[in-house]
């Protein structure tokens, strides 16, 4: 069989642990057989980052500004415990946060659902997409620890005028954290949940605690509101679809009972909990696609979940793992999906279409990783545990059939 050709590569960021191992053996069993893969790779697995001092994560954000298409493994973010396991030089932040701070953008997640696994939630019958502001936040914070005495905030303007607030009076050892965010991106954000709501027809509704934080997410509220009745309003009106702002708690809430199919914009630290939280409602983290898409049309394709570092030591011990590998083989499919968009290789997008297909009818026929196993429910149905290669090479034989 003649393999399908690409014009423009990919960018390939590769990972960490066993998100790491399922990449290869992805690529192994599902692309390479049947495309001519072209990427720009980049190691951003720990200890490479390490060695470049973290350059290698913010070159492979600026590789995606060229080609316009990433796809990215998941990566770790080191914490104390990591820095010795691995001996690093420090610290290093967050690999997404350096890359959705270099293209700025959107984090959409929504839910691959799977004939024979309901949501925990029962009422939920359609998906709920999250869509994440991808900028600034506590993942541009900078905090450090503070002694007995004042914390304060001071801004200073271009003509050198200085605004100081006091944060807290420390009468003992304490932390404190300073956040930022800007309105270029904010309004960027509202755009892009303006744009996909639009695309895919459901409602749109946006929360933050402006109660509590009445400047910082008070900005947030107040640009979206003057967005949507500006350029969007008359849009959302002909599509017949709602935007609606509330407090996130009041989100929460409906969303608990809703039966789904309604967009979720999110601050980012709240974006990046509640994705989690939907996702497992549904089934499985490994059960979300992810996308971030950039202001200026630019798109990274990764899997919405860690590198399963529990299931990693086992595979290193020769012990058998049933890791799911769902939401990185659909970070791929999108990824090559948007390639053959941007190119125009049908051949490339029908591919990606029956590789999807062939993954979720795998799961349907019964065969499927352990973490699927134990929640799936279908008539005539049983469901067959399997480890994370023998899934893999199971969804290779439904492409070949």
């Amino acid at each position: 069989m003649q393999r399908i050709a690409m014009k423009t590569p990919l960018v390939e960021m590769d990972g960490d642990e066993m998100t790491r191992v399922l990449w290869r053996w992805i690529k192994e069993i599902l692309i390479e057989p049947f495309v001519e893969l072209k990427t720009e790779y980049y190691d951003l697995g720990l200890k490479e980052r390490d060695r470049t001092d973290d350059k290698i994560t913010l070159d492979s954000a600026l590789a995606t500004k060229k080609y316009g298409v990433a796809v990215k493994c998941a990566t770790i973010t080191p914490n104390a415990q990591r820095v010795e396991e691995y001996n690093l030089k420090k610290m290093w932040k967050s690999p997404n946060g350096t890359i959705r701070a270099a293209l700025d953008g959107t984090v959409f997640r929504a839910p691959i659902m799977v004939d024979g696994i309901k949501p925990y939630i029962p009422t939920w019958k359609k998906p709920i997409v999250i869509a994440r502001h991808a900028y600034g936040d506590i993942y541009k914070a900078v905090d450090g620890a503070a002694g007995a005495g004042k914390a304060k905030l001071v801004f200073t303007d271009r003509n050198g005028k200085e605004v100081t607030e006091e944060i807290f009076d420390f009468s003992g050892d304490g932390v404190v954290c300073a956040m930022h965010n800007t309105d270029k991106s904010i309004k960027s954000f509202a755009r892009a949940c303006f744009n996909y709501a639009l695309d895919v027809k459901l409602p749109l509704w946006f929360s933050t605690k402006d109660t509590i934080s009445k400047v910082y997410d008070g900005e947030f509220k107040k640009i979206f509101a003057e967005i949507y009745e500006n350029e969007y309003k008359d849009k959302f009106a002909a599509a017949g679809i709602e935007y609606m702002y509330t407090l996130i708690d009041d989100v929460v809430a409906r969303i608990v009972r809703s039966e789904g199919g309604v967009v979720w914009a999110c601050k980012n630290y709240d974006g990046d909990v509640m994705s989690d939280m939907v996702a497992t409602a549904y089934g499985s983290l490994a059960m979300m696609t992810s996308v971030l898409v950039s202001p200026d049309g630019i798109y990274e394709y990764e899997a919405a979940h860690g590198t399963v570092t529990r299931h990693y030591y086992k595979y290193i011990k020769g012990e058998e793992t049933s890791t799911n590998p769902v939401a990185t083989i659909f970070a791929w499919t999108g990824a090559l999906k948007k390639r053959g968009e941007l190119d125009g290789i049908k051949e490339l997008s029908d591919f990606v279409e029956r590789l999807e297909k062939a993954t979720l009818s795998t799961i349907e026929s019964g065969k499927m990783t352990g973490d699927l196993a134990g929640i799936f429910k279908k008539e005539g149905v049983t469901p067959i545990k399997l480890n994370s290669r023998e899934f893999l090479q199971a969804i290779a034989e439904k492409l070949n059939a």
